[in-house]
């Protein structure tokens, strides 16, 4: 298989992902080292990408490395208490000076256009301003912190009309009070502050770290915030992935849809896991009262009650409470405020290293919230764990939606054998197969 195809079949791929982000906003914070090297042009190729394909994107950017080694430079003292910088007026000229020089190089970057650059004919109008209010840090434990800021609010409202006008917004680390002044700010704090104001779908967060592990250095895939802030780490060896984790939870926890935590160095990060389904990093979703899990024995009447009406016109066929049990945990459940609204099952074919999804159903209620397509991602997901290279599904009355989410017809030589010598002529169920491995036939 050449490289060209494997490309072209990554794209073909991607086409569901570049739907769902067109016209989503979309909030990325990039750190300071991300300006060294040329990891700076690669972002902004895929930043200008994600403009062109309708996403709408506010980077937000931070200059940590360069002020560290500007105040180095300069011998101006800016003492380090608890995290945070105490930053005098002569410090805040360097800082100014470093946050105004990145923003060049941002606007510069978004402005080639040259025939031999990915840039080319794109004509990408980057824009700033002050779009977020500050006010001191003030007195902390008897310590003036001067023109060190903490974010007051987010101009939300311009950063909307920038973005309804075409435009791509950069917000650097920096924010003004009222009374005229000009604040040193966490870009982090920015990041989150700008997400959840703008109810930002996703925010990412770009750093050195790829994300969270466990304690096996597994990278942990996807968690909520009070998973995410559980896992152990030393946070004094890792503050940027310290700030970039708490961020995140704050920001699930304030509305924005998910967050994801990337590492810079890796040039195929954003759109790995933008446009991609299992991602590259770590993806924290918002807690909700509404909750994907692995269905428990307390879940089974629930199911029963959700199924019956499916069962009684000949869509599902009868699975009794005592079978329900014995297979629960090949099931998936949806529960919203303690009441179960959907599942789906995944019956496992080792030996063939195929998975049958199977009892996929969603409440009359709740069927316009793409909650089947959910529990699909999800029997996917765990069918790949398991190296499975199909998942194949039976269904008198739903063809069309499996088709429609990339299921080909089937046939019974398609099945597990266990599986096909016990298919019910009688219902005539049609055989829908997807694959799950690249060049696999079924």
């Amino acid at each position: 298989m050449t490289s060209g195809f494997r490309f072209a079949e990554w794209f073909r791929g991607s086409a569901p992902y570049i739907d769902r982000h067109r016209h989503r906003t979309l909030v990325v914070l990039i750190e300071g080292g991300v300006f060294e090297g040329d990891h700076l042009d690669t972002l902004v190729q895929d930043f200008a990408l994600l403009h062109t394909l309708g996403v709408r994107v506010v980077v937000v950017f931070g200059v940590r490395e360069q002020i560290e080694c500007a105040l180095r430079s300069a011998s101006i003292e800016a003492p380090l208490i608890e995290q945070r910088r105490v930053i005098s007026g002569q410090a805040m000229k360097v800082i100014e000076s470093e946050a105004n020089r990145a923003r060049l190089a941002l606007e510069s970057r978004f402005s080639v256009g040259l025939p031999n650059s990915p840039m080319h004919g794109l004509d990408i109008h980057a824009v700033s301003g002050n779009l977020v209010m500050a006010r001191p840090l003030g007195v902390r434990h008897g310590v003036d912190y001067l023109q060190t800021g903490e974010v007051r609010s987010v101009r939300s409202e311009a950063v909307q009309q920038l973005l309804d006008a075409g435009m791509l917004v950069l917000i650097p680390p920096l924010g003004h009070s009222s009374t005229g002044e000009v604040f040193d700010l966490e870009a982090t704090d920015i990041a989150r502050s700008v997400a959840v104001a703008l109810k930002a779908d996703k925010l990412v967060l770009l750093g050195d770290a790829k994300g969270l592990s466990d304690g096996n250095g597994e990278l942990l895939r996807q968690l909520g915030p009070h998973e995410a802030q559980r896992v152990a780490f030393d946070r004094a060896a890792n503050p940027e992935l310290a700030r970039h984790l708490d961020a995140a939870c704050a920001a699930a926890r304030g509305g924005v849809g998910r967050a994801h935590l990337l590492s810079w160095h890796d040039s195929n990060a954003l759109l790995g896991e933008l446009f991609t389904r299992d991602g590259i990093g770590t993806m924290i979703t918002q807690e909700s009262y509404e909750q994907l899990r692995v269905a428990e024995r307390g879940d089974v009447g629930g199911m029963l009650e959700l199924m019956k009406p499916l069962e009684e016109k000949g869509v599902l066929i009868h699975r009794s409470r005592e079978r329900l049990e014995s297979q629960i945990e090949d099931y998936r459940v949806i529960v919203r405020d303690g009441m179960t609204i959907a599942c789906a099952a995944l019956h496992r074919f080792d030996t063939a290293k195929m998975g049958e999804l199977a009892s996929l159903v969603v409440h009359p209620d709740y069927r316009n919230g793409e909650r089947g397509e959910l529990l699909l991602e999800e029997i996917e997901h765990e069918a790949r764990l398991r190296g499975y290279r199909a998942l194949f599904a039976l269904t008198t009355h739903t063809s069309h939606w499996f088709l429609e989410h990339g299921f080909t017809p089937g046939s019974l030589n398609d099945l597990p054998k266990e599986r096909g010598d016990g298919y019910n002529h009688a219902r005539n169920s049609k055989i829908l197969v997807k694959l799950l491995q690249a060049g696999d036939a079924p």
